[in-house]
C-alpha cells in the first residue's frame, strides 16, 4: 500500500509512474488525498475537544481542591456534552479512516523508474537470452510423455478432485521430489534459512502481502474458518514479520520455503493451460528477502542471478524479461520474469518471477526497522520463485527426450536415483 504522506508530497510524480501501468489512477489518488484531508480535519476537531476536556478536568480538580463545590459541579455538567462530541468525532474518524483505507487498497504499487511503459506482456523488455534451443528428433509434448512413461496422471486427478490437480506417480513423483530437495539445498547454500510455514492463512496475512482485497477471486477460501489456501509461500513467510520492528544489523533476512500452492486461475482455458502449463495445485520453492531500502535493488539483481544459476545448472535454455508497467503485479515495483524454452510446444514458459515490492507490503504489514537516527522506517520486501515446479518438469521432459528415453539433468541424478526415464 502506498504511503498517504507520499501521495501528498509526490502526487504528480506518483501519477506519472503509475501511468506506466497503462491505467489512469489520478482520480483514485485525488480521492485518497481528499479523504485524508477530511480525516485530518476530523482529527483536529477531536484533538481540540480532548484538549478542552483535559483543561476542564484540570479546572474541576482545582475547584474541588479549593472547596468551590458549586462551581466545580457546574463545570462538571459541561463534560457530558464534550464526551458526546468526542464520541461522535471518534466514530466519524474511524469511518473516514476505513473509507481512506479502502481507496488506498485500490491503488497499485508505483513502478520503479527502470520499468518500461506498457499494457500487456507484449510490451515486456527482453533483458537477455541464455542457452541453445535443443533440436529434437521427436517432439512429444510433456502430457504425451507423461502418459507414455506413466509419470503424471491428469485424468486420475480429474477423477479425485478436478482439472488442474494432477497425480504424480513413479519416476514422475521422484523427479518432483528431487527438484524440491535440490532447490532447497541450493537455497540453503546461498544463505537462505528454510521455513516450513502453514499453507492456510488468515485474512490479515492476505491483506499484509497484497493478495487481499485485490486477488480474493483467485484464492481458495474456507468461509467457515475464514482461512485462505496460500497461492505462494511468499504469503506466510513474509507475514512472519508483520508488526515487527527490526534492527539495522538484522538485514538481510533471507528465508526460503517449499509449499504446495493453490490458485483458482479463474478464466484460464485453451491449449496454453494443457498439462502442467497451468494448474490449480502445484509445488514451488520460494525465496524471500527482507532488506534495507538502500540495498533492495542490489538484492533484486542478486536474486535474479541466483534463479538464473538454477536454470543454467539444469541445462534449460531461458530468457530474462523486465516486465512493463501493465504486466507488473499489483504489489510489485519491479519484476523480472524467467522463462524457459519448451521444445515440444515451441514456446516460452514462465517459471519464475523475482520482484521488489519496496515499502508497499511493509506498509501493510507494519514491518519496520529502527534506523541509525533512532526513527522507525519501513523495510523493503522481495520474493521470487526458485523455482515453480510444473513448467520446470514440463521443460525437462520435453527438452531432454530422446529415442532411448528422457535424460535426467546431471545435478538431479543423485536426488532422483536414476539417470534416465524409459
Amino acid at each position: 500500500m502506498l504511503l498517504i504522506q507520499n501521495l501528498h508530497t509526490d502526487k504528480e510524480a506518483i501519477k506519472l509512474r503509475l501511468a506506466k501501468r497503462g491505467t489512469d489512477f489520478s482520480a483514485l489518488i485525488d480521492h485518497a488525498i481528499a479523504l485524508d484531508n477530511q480525516r485530518k480535519e476530523i482529527q483536529t476537531q477531536l484533538d481540540d475537544i480532548l484538549a478542552q476536556s483535559n483543561q476542564l478536568a484540570k479546572s474541576i480538580g482545582q475547584l474541588f481542591a479549593q472547596k468551590k463545590i458549586e462551581e466545580a459541579t457546574l463545570l462538571k455538567s459541561e463534560t457530558g456534552n464534550l464526551k458526546e462530541q468526542s464520541s461522535a468525532l471518534n466514530e466519524a474518524l474511524k469511518s473516514k479512516e476505513k473509507e481512506l483505507l479502502e481507496v488506498l487498497y485500490q491503488i497499485p504499487n508505483s513502478p520503479n523508474s527502470r520499468v518500461p511503459e506498457g499494457k500487456s506482456e507484449a510490451d515486456n523488455t527482453t533483458v537477455s537470452n541464455h542457452g541453445e534451443k535443443p533440436i529434437l528428433s521427436q517432439k512429444l509434448p510433456h502430457w504425451e510423455l507423461c502418459e507414455k512413461y506413466n509419470l503424471i496422471d491428469f485424468e486420475l486427478g480429474v477423477k479425485i478432485t478436478g482439472a488442474g490437480f494432477p497425480v504424480y506417480r513413479g519416476k514422475g513423483a521422484r523427479l518432483q521430489r528431487a527438484l524440491i530437495n535440490w532447490f532447497l539445498d541450493k537455497a540453503r547454500d546461498a544463505g537462505y534459512e528454510e521455513i516450513q510455514p502453514p499453507i492456510l492463512v488468515n485474512e490479515a496475512s492476505g491483506h499484509g502481502t497484497g493478495q487481499l482485497p485485490d486477488k480474493e477471486g483467485q484464492m481458495y477460501h474456507m468461509p467457515i474458518d475464514n482461512l485462505y489456501a496460500i497461492p505462494t509461500a511468499e504469503v506466510p513467510i513474509t507475514n512472519m514479520y508483520r508488526d515487527v520492528i527490526l534492527k539495522e544489523e538484522d538485514f538481510p533476512i533471507k528465508n526460503c520455503g517449499y509449499t504446495p500452492c493453490f490458485r483458482r486461475e479463474a478464466g484460464s482455458y485453451g491449449k496454453d493451460v494443457r498439462g502442467l502449463n497451468r494448474l490449480h495445485q502445484f509445488d514451488k520453492v520460494e525465496i524471500v528477502q527482507i532488506q534495507h531500502p538502500e540495498k533492495s535493488y542490489e538484492a533484486l539483481e542478486e536474486m535474479s542471478t541466483y534463479v538464473q544459476g538454477l536454470l543454467q545448472e539444469l541445462g534449460l535454455p531461458y530468457r530474462v524479461l523486465l516486465l512493463c508497467g501493465g504486466d507488473t503485479g499489483f504489489a510489485s515495483a519491479m519484476t523480472y520474469d524467467m522463462e524457459v524454452w519448451s521444445a515440444a510446444q515451441e514456446r516460452w514458459l514462465e517459471v519464475s518471477s523475482v520482484s521488489n515490492f519496496e515499502t508497499f507490503q511493509a506498509n501493510r504489514l507494519k514491518l519496520r526497522y529502527k534506523s541509525s537516527s533512532g526513527k522507525n522506517q519501513l523495510a523493503h520486501t522481495l520474493n521470487g520463485s526458485a523455482l515453480a515446479l510444473p513448467r520446470i518438469v514440463a521443460s525437462i521432459l520435453e527438452n531432454n527426450q530422446t529415442a532411448e528415453g528422457i535424460i535426467i539433468p546431471q545435478v538431479l541424478r543423485p536426488y532422483c536415483g536414476f539417470d534416465i526415464i524409459n
